[in-house]
């Protein structure tokens, strides 16, 4: 969890796929493998309806909303959807918000107390959720109460979890949806120049999106427009703070999420029976695409654990690939490269306290705390 690089490394000498007993399933770890995994046409997110386990009835309310999720859909559905989604969610709209981006991060800055605190409670974790509730056109207020049921959703896709998780994932599924919809019918009646308005306007060939789908898209931009934010600010700052610090560019931000990706796990259902890169898979089978592995990968980053700020990194796989590439992508770059860069302008004498330790979680991965001191 502290360090995974020297397993990924070890992974790649056996060769692009391994079997991780652990996990009981192939895993692609060479980055040209992972990158060929990630746009395989028969290989998706979506497993095989004869295949698929059945829902606990604990778990259903979580896995309602994940019915509609366009990070969970295959073709014919993930195609409409995103088309739609793409509407409200367009590069000058994600451009516009650079002035507010910046006001936001120089006001957390403003509130930094003198002794030493975690820069994740005060500026990591604010900046991101407040800029997306910004973009949906929900009260700034509502910004604590939306990480809570993220946090809670969000675990579910960890490697390990409890009944506990998953009864609180439910509860924070049920009351999140029940938000949204209100949200919903309140912009309906008057509309505004955010996303939730555009997505309920948004058509495209005469289709438009159900209340239904309008609901998990929103959940689904919130909580992965947060999470791995939170962990690629995080892993930045350290990143920076630990091999001294360099001009944050838009090459320095590639490097962040190249060197020290916030998701290292991404799956993928096999839909034929296939030989992949030597490994012989069935119909059904997941593959895991170990995205932290291919980013570190020499074949196509030379001396691949050294930080470079000036490195042209942009063949990364932080943020997925193929028709699952991460649609937030322009919104997650554009924080980073302001987030960072006013950090760093405004606090020129910012040090670690303590040294940062990792959460003791898989897939992601993030630092419990990062207590600095300015």
């Amino acid at each position: 969890m502290q360090n995974p690089y020297p397993f990924y490394a070890h992974c790649r000498t056996i060769g692009d796929m391994v079997y991780w007993t652990d996990y009981g399933m192939a895993c692609a770890v060479s980055h040209r493998a992972v990158e060929a995994a990630l746009r395989h046409p028969k290989m998706g997110r979506e497993c095989p309806p004869e295949l698929a386990p059945p829902i606990a009835p604990n778990t259903q309310p979580f896995y309602d909303i994940e019915a509609h999720s366009m990070l969970e859909l295959e073709p014919p559905r993930h195609t409409e959807l995103r088309k739609l989604v793409l509407h409200g969610f367009t590069s000058r709209k994600i451009k516009g918000l650079s002035g507010d981006i910046e006001a936001l991060c120089n006001k957390l800055i403003d509130r930094f107390p003198s002794e030493p605190f975690d820069l994740l409670d005060a500026y990591a974790k604010p900046l991101p959720v407040t800029v997306i509730t910004r973009l949906l056109g929900v009260e700034d207020a509502m910004g604590d109460q939306l990480l809570r049921w993220s946090n809670a959703m969000v675990a579910m896709y960890q490697a390990t979890r409890s009944r506990a998780t998953e009864d609180a994932a439910a509860t924070a599924s049920t009351e999140f949806a029940a938000f949204i919809r209100d949200e919903i019918t309140r912009k309906r009646h008057t509309p505004g120049d955010d996303l939730i308005s555009h997505l309920i306007a948004a058509e495209e060939d005469g289709a438009k999106l159900s209340d239904a789908a309008l609901t998990s898209t929103c959940i689904l931009l919130l909580n992965a427009g947060h999470e791995a934010t939170v962990h690629s600010l995080g892993n930045g700052v350290k990143t920076l703070l630990e091999t001294g610090r360099a001009e944050i560019t838009e090459s320095c931000v590639e490097e962040v999420l190249r060197y020290n990706p916030p998701l290292h796990m991404f799956t993928r259902y096999v839909y034929e029976d296939m030989s992949f890169f030597g490994a012989e898979l069935k119909r059904g089978d997941q593959v895991a695409c170990l995205l932290g592995s291919a980013n570190r990968d020499a074949e196509v980053y030379p001396d691949p654990d050294r930080f470079s700020a000036q490195r042209q990194a942009k063949r990364h796989t932080a943020f997925g690939g193929g028709i699952h590439f991460c649609v937030g992508a322009p919104l997650a770059r554009l924080e980073l490269l302001i987030g960072l860069r006013v950090l760093f302008a405004r606090c020129p004498k910012l040090q670690l306290t303590t040294p940062p330790q990792y959460a003791n979680i898989y897939h992601f991965h993030g630092l419990e705390r990062l207590m600095v001191q300015v």
